[in-house]
């Protein structure tokens, strides 16, 4: 009996069918075929596959209601939908109901065996461990959590927002070191700090004499990122003509040094993060519509340090024991009103200023005892409850995801499977906060 994987193909042109059975089964893939959507659910009913290719037009449907039932009923197979050239919306659609990944006609080969390699290693990757660095117990990070370790396993582009100094990049990492991409690098780039004349080259690399000084070949940063992942921190700051590039490179799967007139194929991950809202971006003109949708594809918002302060406490822990490691101090500690000050204060700086306030802190305290007088804070600390009245932040808090979910509800005429989809979390999620919330 084989013991190679198997994948399942789906398209009623039977030359497709061959070339990409002979693609796969020339890297000892076992391949079986099928012409419309019934054949398609019939097989996998009946046995399991390691990869399903599905076209986006079928006979009886389309490419994006095998993924949806997929989702449903076979969620341990990755699947990638082939598009027809240039069709972004097909694609984005795809990713978003939960496709693996996209392959464009005229199929790229060896794109489509990279793309294929990478489904196989997701089958062999246990999800988890890596997110046990993000730390909190609060409602607002466990959700930061789940939907970690959701999006890892899919290769679909995430955005992820929030305010200076949340931990993006982390996230990132965590995404990154969750799936089946761990072993591979981890590119981490700052798109505001490399000069607009040398991006081009950062980015895609350079052929030797293509511009002055131009000594030697360069790979690019998308090769550097081969089989990995490549997260474009502040991408808000790219200039257009960078957009541009940026947005064939994720449609075409390949890049073209600058002074080279062949393409290469890459197989790259792309993350991106920023504090600019993209959609005002969008607005202004300054961030381009498509390229938006196409690196937005999955959202996630990283929650600001005052939106969760009943972890201020676990972070504070975490840094004051790894600053007393490498400041040689035995033992650092908060005293009672430091704690208290600290869980008031509303951090604007987020958990880089925390972290920045405990070295300062413990730099300037004696024996390793921080005390009020040692945490220089900026003067502004968050309101008491008794400035709400009777009803603390929390309760407001938990007043405001109560008019969410009930709203929801009824939209979608308590269906919590689509309710949970418009709220953007889990259905585990969602079931957890009614009960949380008392909702019936």
């Amino acid at each position: 009996m084989s013991k190679n994987p198997t994948a399942l193909i789906i398209d009623d042109e039977p030359d497709i069918c061959e070339l990409l059975s002979l693609t796969l089964q020339g890297m000892d893939i076992d391949t079986h075929t099928a012409g419309n959507l019934a054949g398609a659910r019939t097989l996998l009913n009946r046995r399991n596959f390691d990869i399903c290719l599905t076209d986006m037009r079928l006979p009886d449907g389309n490419g994006l209601d095998l993924v949806e039932w997929m989702q449903n009923n076979t969620p341990e197979v990755p699947v990638a939908v082939i598009t027809a050239h240039g069709n972004v919306e097909s694609a984005v659609q795809a990713l978003k109901l939960g496709a693996f990944d996209f392959v464009s006609k005229p199929v790229n080969v060896p794109a489509l065996r990279k793309l294929v390699q990478t489904s196989l290693r997701i089958n062999k990757h246990r999800l988890g461990g890596g997110d046990k660095q993000l730390l909190g117990t609060s409602d607002a990070i466990a959700g930061v959590r789940e939907m970690i370790a959701k999006v890892a396993r899919s290769q679909a582009p995430v955005h992820i927002g929030g305010e200076s100094g949340t931990g993006k990049e982390l996230v990132a990492r965590l995404i990154h070191e969750s799936g089946p991409r761990a072993s591979k690098p981890f590119v981490p780039v700052n798109c505001g700090a490399i000069p607009g004349e040398l991006m081009e080259s950062e980015f895609f690399g350079h052929k030797k004499g293509s511009f002055t000084g131009a000594v030697s070949d360069k790979d690019g940063l998308f090769v550097a990122a081969e089989g990995g992942t490549l997260f474009l921190d502040e991408v808000a700051d790219l200039p257009l003509h960078m957009q541009v590039k940026l947005l064939r490179v994720i449609q075409e799967k390949a890049v073209r040094p600058v002074g080279e007139t062949l393409e290469k194929a890459v197989d790259v991950r792309l993350l991106s993060a920023t504090h600019k809202d993209l959609a005002e971006q969008v607005r202004h003109g300054s961030f381009r519509e498509d390229l938006y949708y196409r690196i937005n594809v999955i959202e996630m918002r990283v929650p600001a340090l005052r939106q969760r302060p009943e972890d201020i406490d676990a972070l504070a822990n975490y840094f004051l024991s790894k600053l007393g490691t490498e400041m040689n101090i035995a033992d650092p500690r908060l005293d009672a009103q430091a704690s208290r000050a600290l869980r008031e204060y509303s951090f604007p700086g987020n958990v880089r200023e925390l972290e920045n306030i405990l070295e300062r802190a413990l730099t300037l305290c004696d024996d390793g005892k921080i005390t009020v007088d040692d945490i220089q804070l900026r003067g502004e600390t968050q309101a008491s409850p008794d400035e709400f009245g009777d009803t603390t932040l929390l309760a407001q808090l938990d007043d405001l995801q109560r008019d969410a979910i009930v709203k929801a509800l009824e939209e979608t005429r308590y269906n919590k499977t689509k309710a949970a989809k418009l709220l953007g979390i889990s259905f585990r999620a969602l079931r957890y906060r009614i009960k949380k919330l008392g909702i019936e």
